[in-house]
């Protein structure tokens, strides 16, 4: 279960979302059956927390939401994307620690 500081995305607000947020949005593209994904999700969690009023989190569900997956060239999940100003300005794909995926997003808050 996605903690209350994790945003959930569609179709219907991820554009709205990137362009309004006053702070970096990391965005985990995800799927329920995806067995990495589902051992991220207590590390986006956590980042979510530590990073409250930083950064924002969001996840997005590649299955329920695919317009905004192929926009993106989502091939591999997890996909994490850093969204600043509204651009893409970091990934990373694949099962990654806290630490390095507080690493990533440091650099832009």
């Amino acid at each position: 279960m996605a903690s209350e500081k994790v945003l959930t995305l569609t179709e219907a607000n991820f554009d709205s979302t990137m362009k309004e947020s006053a702070v970096p949005v990391l965005v985990d593209f995800w799927a329920e059956w995806c067995a990495p994904c589902k051992r991220l999700a207590p590390t986006i969690d956590a980042v979510a927390v530590e990073l409250d009023g930083k950064l924002a989190v969001g996840k997005l569900n590649v299955d329920d939401h695919p317009g905004v997956s192929s926009r993106f060239g989502i091939r591999g999940i997890p996909t994490m994307i850093l969204f600043k100003g509204g651009q893409a300005v970091e990934q990373i794909v694949g099962l990654v620690s806290k630490d390095e995926l507080k690493k990533l997003v440091s650099a832009h808050l």
